[in-house]
Protein backbone atom coordinates (compact mmCIF):
# COMPACT_ATOMS: atom_id res chain seq x y z
CA UNK A 1 0.00 0.00 0.00
CA UNK A 2 0.62 3.64 -0.67
CA UNK A 3 -0.21 6.69 1.54
CA UNK A 4 -1.49 10.11 -0.35
CA UNK A 5 -3.26 13.11 1.01
CA UNK A 6 -5.34 15.36 -0.87
CA UNK A 7 -5.93 19.22 -0.05
CA UNK A 8 -9.26 20.55 0.07
CA UNK A 9 -9.29 24.04 -0.07
CA UNK A 10 -11.03 27.33 -0.07
CA UNK A 11 -8.97 29.00 -3.38
CA UNK A 12 -9.68 32.95 -3.40
CA UNK A 13 -8.67 36.20 -5.76
CA UNK A 14 -5.15 35.99 -4.71
CA UNK A 15 -2.84 33.58 -6.27
CA UNK A 16 0.22 34.64 -3.82
CA UNK A 17 -2.13 33.69 -0.77
CA UNK A 18 -3.13 30.18 -2.70
CA UNK A 19 0.45 29.46 -3.61
CA UNK A 20 0.85 29.60 0.47
CA UNK A 21 -1.87 27.25 0.96
CA UNK A 22 -0.64 24.89 -1.50
CA UNK A 23 2.76 25.18 -0.60
CA UNK A 24 1.64 24.21 3.10
CA UNK A 25 0.00 21.39 1.67
CA UNK A 26 2.81 20.10 0.39
CA UNK A 27 4.68 20.24 3.52
CA UNK A 28 1.80 18.51 5.61
CA UNK A 29 1.63 15.68 3.15
CA UNK A 30 4.93 14.84 3.18
CA UNK A 31 5.18 15.18 6.60
CA UNK A 32 2.45 12.94 7.37
CA UNK A 33 4.48 10.41 4.95
CA UNK A 34 2.21 10.55 1.59
CA UNK A 35 4.16 9.40 -1.74
CA UNK A 36 1.92 12.13 -3.59
CA UNK A 37 -0.88 15.15 -2.88
CA UNK A 38 -3.84 15.95 -4.72
CA UNK A 39 -4.98 18.98 -5.14
CA UNK A 40 -8.59 20.51 -6.67
CA UNK A 41 -9.91 22.46 -9.16
CA UNK A 42 -8.70 25.96 -9.73
CA UNK A 43 -5.98 25.94 -7.20
CA UNK A 44 -4.18 28.98 -7.95
CA UNK A 45 -7.35 31.47 -8.80
CA UNK A 46 -11.23 31.03 -8.16
CA UNK A 47 -12.30 34.20 -9.65
CA UNK A 48 -15.56 35.12 -11.25
CA UNK A 49 -14.64 38.48 -11.77
CA UNK A 50 -12.86 38.38 -15.11
CA UNK A 51 -11.44 41.55 -15.49
CA UNK A 52 -9.74 41.29 -12.32
CA UNK A 53 -8.57 37.87 -12.51
CA UNK A 54 -7.02 38.16 -15.69
CA UNK A 55 -4.51 40.37 -14.25
CA UNK A 56 -2.84 37.66 -12.56
CA UNK A 57 -2.89 34.92 -15.10
CA UNK A 58 -0.13 34.20 -16.99
CA UNK A 59 1.57 31.42 -19.40
CA UNK A 60 2.61 27.89 -17.54
CA UNK A 61 5.84 29.22 -17.85
CA UNK A 62 5.28 32.21 -15.72
CA UNK A 63 2.76 30.83 -13.38
CA UNK A 64 4.03 31.81 -9.72
CA UNK A 65 1.77 29.81 -8.48
CA UNK A 66 3.10 26.41 -10.38
CA UNK A 67 6.47 27.40 -9.64
CA UNK A 68 6.07 27.37 -5.79
CA UNK A 69 4.87 23.85 -5.95
CA UNK A 70 6.78 22.42 -8.57
CA UNK A 71 9.82 24.22 -6.05
CA UNK A 72 7.61 22.60 -2.90
CA UNK A 73 7.31 19.11 -4.59
CA UNK A 74 11.05 18.84 -5.21
CA UNK A 75 11.69 20.43 -1.41
CA UNK A 76 9.84 17.80 0.23
CA UNK A 77 10.29 14.91 -2.03
CA UNK A 78 6.76 13.95 -2.77
CA UNK A 79 4.96 14.26 -6.01
CA UNK A 80 1.93 16.87 -6.69
CA UNK A 81 -1.24 16.31 -9.15
CA UNK A 82 -2.28 20.53 -9.32
CA UNK A 83 -5.64 19.56 -10.14
CA UNK A 84 -6.04 22.47 -12.81
CA UNK A 85 -4.86 26.08 -12.72
CA UNK A 86 -5.72 28.76 -15.44
CA UNK A 87 -3.36 29.19 -17.78
CA UNK A 88 -3.04 31.68 -20.45
CA UNK A 89 -2.75 29.80 -24.55
CA UNK A 90 -0.86 31.37 -27.24
CA UNK A 91 -4.75 31.51 -29.13
CA UNK A 92 -5.84 33.99 -26.90
CA UNK A 93 -7.93 31.90 -24.85
CA UNK A 94 -7.50 30.07 -21.45
CA UNK A 95 -6.80 26.35 -21.02
CA UNK A 96 -8.53 24.94 -17.00
CA UNK A 97 -4.83 22.79 -16.58
CA UNK A 98 -4.22 19.94 -14.71
CA UNK A 99 -0.36 18.78 -13.89
CA UNK A 100 1.52 16.04 -12.28
CA UNK A 101 4.56 17.17 -10.77
CA UNK A 102 7.56 14.93 -9.96
CA UNK A 103 9.15 14.81 -6.52
CA UNK A 104 12.24 16.07 -8.36
CA UNK A 105 9.67 19.35 -9.43
CA UNK A 106 9.56 18.46 -13.01
CA UNK A 107 6.06 18.13 -14.89
CA UNK A 108 5.32 14.53 -15.70
CA UNK A 109 1.76 15.43 -17.09
CA UNK A 110 -0.39 17.68 -18.31
CA UNK A 111 -4.28 17.79 -19.07
CA UNK A 112 -6.75 20.53 -20.58
CA UNK A 113 -10.38 20.24 -19.38
CA UNK A 114 -12.14 18.51 -22.23
CA UNK A 115 -16.06 19.22 -21.15
CA UNK A 116 -16.53 23.04 -20.43
CA UNK A 117 -19.16 24.15 -17.99
CA UNK A 118 -21.70 25.94 -19.81
CA UNK A 119 -25.31 25.57 -17.71
CA UNK A 120 -28.19 27.90 -16.05
CA UNK A 121 -28.96 26.53 -13.24
CA UNK A 122 -32.64 26.55 -11.20
CA UNK A 123 -30.78 28.29 -8.34
CA UNK A 124 -30.38 31.30 -11.05
CA UNK A 125 -26.47 30.76 -11.22
CA UNK A 126 -24.93 30.71 -14.79
CA UNK A 127 -22.24 29.90 -15.64
CA UNK A 128 -19.64 30.16 -19.51
CA UNK A 129 -16.78 28.61 -19.34
CA UNK A 130 -16.47 28.41 -22.86
CA UNK A 131 -16.34 32.34 -22.98
CA UNK A 132 -13.15 32.41 -21.34
CA UNK A 133 -11.44 28.75 -21.97
CA UNK A 134 -11.03 26.41 -24.94
CA UNK A 135 -11.16 22.95 -24.45
CA UNK A 136 -8.51 20.41 -24.37
CA UNK A 137 -8.65 17.77 -26.95
CA UNK A 138 -6.74 14.63 -25.59
CA UNK A 139 -7.15 12.15 -23.04
CA UNK A 140 -3.83 11.87 -20.24
CA UNK A 141 -2.83 9.03 -18.29
CA UNK A 142 0.84 8.59 -16.72
CA UNK A 143 2.64 6.72 -14.70
CA UNK A 144 2.91 7.56 -11.09
CA UNK A 145 4.14 6.37 -7.83
CA UNK A 146 0.40 5.33 -6.69
CA UNK A 147 -0.38 3.46 -10.38
CA UNK A 148 -1.23 5.00 -13.46
CA UNK A 149 -3.32 8.25 -13.22
CA UNK A 150 -5.80 8.95 -14.77
CA UNK A 151 -6.63 12.83 -15.30
CA UNK A 152 -9.96 14.37 -15.26
CA UNK A 153 -11.02 17.97 -14.08
CA UNK A 154 -14.61 18.59 -12.81
CA UNK A 155 -17.38 19.05 -15.37
CA UNK A 156 -15.89 15.80 -17.09
CA UNK A 157 -17.15 13.44 -14.20
CA UNK A 158 -20.56 13.88 -16.00
CA UNK A 159 -18.82 11.93 -19.01
CA UNK A 160 -18.08 8.51 -18.77
CA UNK A 161 -16.67 7.67 -22.07
CA UNK A 162 -13.40 9.96 -21.13
CA UNK A 163 -13.23 7.16 -17.88
CA UNK A 164 -13.58 4.50 -20.19
CA UNK A 165 -10.59 6.03 -22.40
CA UNK A 166 -8.39 6.11 -19.28
CA UNK A 167 -9.16 2.48 -17.82
CA UNK A 168 -8.55 1.05 -21.33
CA UNK A 169 -5.43 3.49 -21.47
CA UNK A 170 -4.45 1.24 -17.97
CA UNK A 171 -5.67 3.65 -15.22
CA UNK A 172 -6.02 2.27 -12.28
CA UNK A 173 -6.76 5.55 -10.31
CA UNK A 174 -8.85 8.52 -11.59
CA UNK A 175 -8.44 11.81 -10.59
CA UNK A 176 -11.37 14.12 -10.63
CA UNK A 177 -10.55 17.98 -9.06
CA UNK A 178 -13.25 19.77 -9.37
CA UNK A 179 -15.04 23.26 -7.78
CA UNK A 180 -18.84 21.73 -7.54
CA UNK A 181 -21.53 23.94 -6.86
CA UNK A 182 -22.85 23.38 -3.20
CA UNK A 183 -26.46 22.61 -5.51
CA UNK A 184 -25.14 19.88 -8.08
CA UNK A 185 -22.66 18.60 -5.66
CA UNK A 186 -25.20 17.70 -2.94
CA UNK A 187 -27.39 16.37 -5.58
CA UNK A 188 -25.32 14.11 -7.86
CA UNK A 189 -20.82 14.54 -6.35
CA UNK A 190 -21.32 10.97 -4.37
CA UNK A 191 -23.63 9.29 -7.04
CA UNK A 192 -21.16 10.10 -9.98
CA UNK A 193 -17.99 9.18 -8.37
CA UNK A 194 -18.95 6.34 -7.04
CA UNK A 195 -20.13 5.26 -10.51
CA UNK A 196 -17.06 5.99 -12.06
CA UNK A 197 -14.95 4.01 -9.86
CA UNK A 198 -17.28 1.07 -9.95
CA UNK A 199 -17.36 1.35 -14.05
CA UNK A 200 -13.78 1.50 -14.21
CA UNK A 201 -13.21 -0.91 -11.37
CA UNK A 202 -10.04 1.93 -10.19
CA UNK A 203 -9.61 4.29 -7.01
CA UNK A 204 -10.98 7.45 -7.78
CA UNK A 205 -9.23 10.57 -5.71
CA UNK A 206 -11.50 14.09 -6.26
CA UNK A 207 -9.79 16.93 -4.30
CA UNK A 208 -12.04 19.41 -4.11
CA UNK A 209 -13.16 23.38 -3.38
CA UNK A 210 -15.20 24.23 -0.65
CA UNK A 211 -16.83 26.99 1.03
CA UNK A 212 -17.74 30.63 0.49
CA UNK A 213 -15.22 32.23 -1.75
CA UNK A 214 -13.84 35.91 -2.25
CA UNK A 215 -15.71 36.15 -5.01
CA UNK A 216 -19.32 35.26 -3.98
CA UNK A 217 -19.30 31.70 -5.13
CA UNK A 218 -20.18 28.60 -2.97
CA UNK A 219 -18.71 25.07 -3.44
CA UNK A 220 -19.58 21.86 -1.95
CA UNK A 221 -16.48 20.56 -0.84
CA UNK A 222 -16.76 16.68 0.31
CA UNK A 223 -13.51 15.68 -1.52
CA UNK A 224 -13.70 11.82 -2.05
CA UNK A 225 -11.61 8.71 -2.28
CA UNK A 226 -13.24 5.74 -3.20
CA UNK A 227 -12.02 2.50 -3.60
CA UNK A 228 -11.99 0.22 -6.89
CA UNK A 229 -15.86 -1.44 -5.57
CA UNK A 230 -17.43 1.88 -5.21
CA UNK A 231 -16.70 2.14 -0.96
CA UNK A 232 -16.06 5.23 0.04
CA UNK A 233 -12.54 5.40 1.80
CA UNK A 234 -12.41 9.47 2.56
CA UNK A 235 -15.01 12.47 2.86
CA UNK A 236 -13.43 15.16 3.63
CA UNK A 237 -16.73 16.63 4.59
CA UNK A 238 -16.85 21.28 4.41
CA UNK A 239 -13.76 22.09 6.20
CA UNK A 240 -10.66 23.08 4.45
CA UNK A 241 -7.51 20.95 5.12
CA UNK A 242 -5.35 17.98 4.50
CA UNK A 243 -7.15 13.97 4.70
CA UNK A 244 -4.86 10.96 4.12
CA UNK A 245 -5.71 7.66 2.72
CA UNK A 246 -4.42 4.49 1.48
CA UNK A 247 -3.48 2.81 -1.96
CA UNK A 248 -4.11 -0.71 -2.46
CA UNK A 249 -3.53 -1.96 -6.07
CA UNK A 250 -4.21 -5.57 -4.55
CA UNK A 251 -7.91 -3.94 -4.36
CA UNK A 252 -8.07 -3.11 -7.74
CA UNK A 253 -6.65 -6.51 -9.02
CA UNK A 254 -9.54 -8.08 -6.59
CA UNK A 255 -12.64 -5.98 -7.96
CA UNK A 256 -11.61 -6.48 -11.45
CA UNK A 257 -11.47 -10.27 -10.59
CA UNK A 258 -14.78 -10.45 -8.97
CA UNK A 259 -16.68 -8.42 -11.73
CA UNK A 260 -14.17 -8.22 -14.73
CA UNK A 261 -15.95 -5.45 -16.65
CA UNK A 262 -13.12 -4.26 -18.73
CA UNK A 263 -12.69 -7.62 -20.42
CA UNK A 264 -16.09 -7.72 -21.08
CA UNK A 265 -15.88 -4.79 -22.58
CA UNK A 266 -17.30 -3.96 -26.00
CA UNK A 267 -17.37 -1.67 -28.79
CA UNK A 268 -21.61 -0.30 -29.74
CA UNK A 269 -22.14 0.59 -32.85
CA UNK A 270 -24.35 3.60 -33.42
CA UNK A 271 -28.10 2.47 -32.03
CA UNK A 272 -31.11 2.68 -34.77
CA UNK A 273 -33.61 4.50 -34.14
CA UNK A 274 -36.66 2.49 -34.86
Amino acid sequence: MTRAALLQMTSGIDPAANARTLVEGVAQAAAGGAAMLFTPEMSGLLDRDRDRGAASLAHEDEDRVLAAVREAAARHGIWVHIGSLAVRRDAGKLANRGFVIDSSGGIRARYDKVHLFDVDLPSGESWRESNSYAPGEHAVAVQTPLGVLGLSICYDLRFPDLFRTLSDAGATILAVPAAFTRQTGAAHWHVLLRARAIEAAAFVIAAAQTGVHEDGRATYGHSLVVDSWGEVLLDQGEAAGIGFFEIDPARVEAARERVPVLRHRRAIPAAELL
